[in-house]
């Protein structure tokens, strides 16, 4: 697997985002207004977020410790009561310093080859004629008893060291021992009888002095603290009959334990803090809606919908699962999808709104764990609209769940040995969650057609397999009507240069396109370029306005057509959108040749007008591409600019472009595209010459 394309997409994506904020590049075009109706249902959804992040306010307990009692409460029955107040000041006691440390034989080893190597050298400096300075100090006595040790069984004496040393490390080592105890520990170790005990225990301070041959195991901690915490616990008995708090008394902490282990608290909605929840939830959930269709203008209330669905199915699962519910699980999946089919700054929004509902105050772990699912999360989105094909979108999953699982561990392991008040984790959590996020991921990945058909989402991978010319509507095109067919393909070259000449969508223009026309199957030999220089059915039937509503019936039999094939609603406003409004020129012209007073919307079509700048930049290309084939070979490029230009002023008087987005900076910058494009399509061939025909019999 090569993480090489990933970097490079991660890193274009963030140039992309500092480069439109720095530049304040923001969307400028106004969103379409969505009905009473869709809003109605945005707000409903939006209160399910708000009452699902507020629930746990409704169900408060009404004492609490530190309050008076009201009434004198009386155990109903025997108990036996788990003292929280004692348990947690235990567990924050415990959680930092509590770990289970075990010998690591690597670090055994070393110790015992800094003794041996402190060994040799006191041997060779003794043994040596001109004294030299040995490892460790020795007074003039402690020399010559070791000169006297030579002629002895120095050996036994090494022995008998190292065995000392073998001893002390048995029971473990720790590096922060002073230096005098580590020397008390060592004749603690040495045998009464062995000689120059003191030089021997400065040998064993000196071989592992600063150093310590224990390590740390997560699995053994986490059982030692949950052993400590559940067979250690306090508690309080409780007999049938006792008084737990009088009339007016404090509440203490051990009897609201009491209280609230028989339902006697009297839970209640506390309403301050349930009504700031609520309201944030309302808030942010239609902040969220309207910042997501700011920078998506084109965005359906159905794609709010799914923000808002998405929101509420985390928000449950929050509930159900409570502190067992994973960040990753649960905000990774969702912001994949939405990037995918949103768009990379709705996926990131959402991002900011689940993240900002998630309960709090966050214990443990909890705040690591959603920074690392953050973290992880942001990369999805900025990833996401890149991924051209479901199996990269499943090439990414892989990398995300491994990227997940490694980075949480690092920083979760490295947090707990600085001693911040973590708990260390074993492997087998960080697998089972990574496992959990990568089940979750696949089936994202395999619901999401699915889910683009209920909510109207487009993926990236979606619009390459629309795009893919062997699609049955596109085969259908290209048998039945092959000179739209031929004129579809023109448009998306043209239509392809503008949108990447101004940043706009390439793949979504290029599958609109290939669809724009799709409404001229229901009668292609009533349009010009399917009838071959044939007879054209216009001049038998001799009559504009039924002619002009032929044309008209191109959009919406098209229209009904998408629908039949469920194409997904950004692709269906092309068929649309790249009309507008215009006039059918030829055949007002010719209404007004029988009736001067004609009126001029009988021959516009219906619209809308352009609503985005993909579908605005497809209606430049559709009354460019013809006026473009028909300039002679020897038409220069000045002539063609002035050609597009006077196109593209059209329009714009029209009114057509007014809410595409287009602006006079983008407009010229399509005009050069389409200009390039048509110096690529009018090229010249060389003339080869055609050899005479050799007779075959000479």
């Amino acid at each position: 697997m090569s993480f090489k394309p990933i970097l490079k997409g991660l890193s274009h994506q963030l140039c992309l985002i500092m480069r439109r904020y720095l530049r304040l590049q923001t969307p400028d075009t106004t969103p379409p207004a969505w009905g009473a109706n869709s809003w109605f249902a945005i707000v409903i959804a939006a209160l399910l977020v708000a009452l699902l992040t507020s629930l746990p306010l409704l169900s408060q307990p009404a004492l609490s410790p530190g309050a008076l009692a009201l009434r004198t409460y009386v155990a109903p029955d025997d108990a036996e009561v788990i003292d929280s107040a004692a348990q947690e000041q235990r567990r924050s006691e415990l959680g930092p310093r509590t770990l289970v440390q075990v010998i690591d034989p690597a670090a055994s080893a070393r110790l015992r080859d800094n003794l041996d190597q402190l060994l040799n050298e006191l041997r060779r400096v003794v043994r040596s004629q001109d004294g030299g300075v040995p490892p460790v100090e020795l007074s003039d006595v402690e020399r010559d008893a070791q000169l006297r040790l030579m002629d002895r069984d120095r050996d036994a004496w090494e022995v008998a060291v190292r065995a000392a040393l073998d001893r002390m490390i048995a029971q473990g080592l720790i590096g922060s021992l002073a230096e005098q105890d580590l020397q008390r520990a060592s004749l603690a170790q040495l045998p009464e009888e062995l000689p120059e005990r003191l030089v021997a225990a400065r040998l064993i301070s000196r071989a592992v002095r600063g150093q310590t041959n224990l390590r740390t195991d997560p699995d053994l901690t986490k059982s030692l603290l949950e052993e400590i915490l559940n067979k250690g616990a306090e508690t309080i008995q409780v007999k049938q009959g006792e008084r737990i708090v009088g009339r007016g008394q404090i509440v203490t902490s051990r009897q609201f334990d009491v209280l609230d282990h028989f339902g006697l608290t009297g839970r209640r909605p506390a309403f301050g803090p349930w009504l700031f929840r609520f309201g944030e939830g309302i808030v942010g959930s239609v902040l969220m809606v309207l910042i997501s269709r700011r920078w998506r203008p084109a965005m359906e209330p159905s794609h709010g919908l799914a923000l808002m669905l998405m929101l509420a199915l985390v928000q449950a699962a929050k509930l159900w699962f409570q502190a067992s519910s994973s960040p990753l699980a649960m905000l990774v999946p969702p912001t994949l999808l939405l990037a995918e089919g949103l768009g990379t700054a709705t996926g990131l929004g959402w991002l900011a709104m689940a993240a900002m509902l998630w309960p709090i105050p966050l214990d443990g772990i909890g705040v690591f764990r959603l920074i690392v699912a953050c973290l992880i999360s942001t990369v999805a989105a900025l990833l996401a609209g890149r991924q051209r094909s479901r199996a990269q979108l499943l090439q990414l999953a892989m990398v995300l769940t491994l990227s997940a699982v490694l980075f949480q561990a690092v920083l979760l392991q490295g947090a707990g040995l600085f001693g911040l008040p973590v708990e260390l984790r074993s492997g087998g959590e960080f697998l089972g969650e990574g496992l959990l996020l990568a089940g979750l991921l696949l089936l994202v990945l395999n619901l999401a057609p699915a889910l683009e058909n209920v909510f109207g989402l487009i993926t990236r991978a979606r619009l390459l397999e629309l795009a893919d010319l062997q699609c049955p509507l596109l085969r259908r095109l290209s048998e039945e009507a092959p000179g739209t067919f031929e004129h579809t393909l023109m448009i998306c070259g043209l239509a392809e240069e503008g949108a990447r000449a101004i940043g706009a969508d390439v793949d979504l223009i290029r599958t609109g396109a290939l669809y724009h026309d799709i409404g001229k199957l229901h009668a292609p030999q009533w349009f010009i370029e399917n009838q071959a220089g044939g007879a054209n059915p216009h001049d038998s039937l001799n009559d504009p306005w039924k002619s002009a509503a032929v044309l008209q019936a191109h959009v919406d039999e098209g229209l009904v057509m998408a629908r039949r094939y469920r194409l997904p609603l950004p692709l269906q406003a092309f068929i649309p959108e790249h009309q507008g409004t215009l006039r059918m020129g030829y055949f007002l012209h010719r209404a007004e040749e029988i009736d001067p007073d004609v009126c001029e919307d009988a021959f516009r079509y219906r619209g809308p007008t352009p609503q985005s700048a993909e579908t605005g930049i497809l209606m430049l290309a559709d009354g460019c591409e013809a006026a473009l084939r028909s300039l002679p070979p020897e038409t220069d490029e000045g002539t063609a600019c002035d050609t597009v230009r006077r196109i593209f002023d059209a329009r714009v008087v029209d009114g057509q472009l007014s809410q595409s987005g287009l602006g006079k900076a983008e407009l010229a910058l399509v005009l050069r595209a389409f200009v390039r494009v048509w110096k690529r399509m009018r090229h010249r061939r060389i003339a080869y010459p055609i050899p005479r025909q050799q007779a075959i019999n000479r």
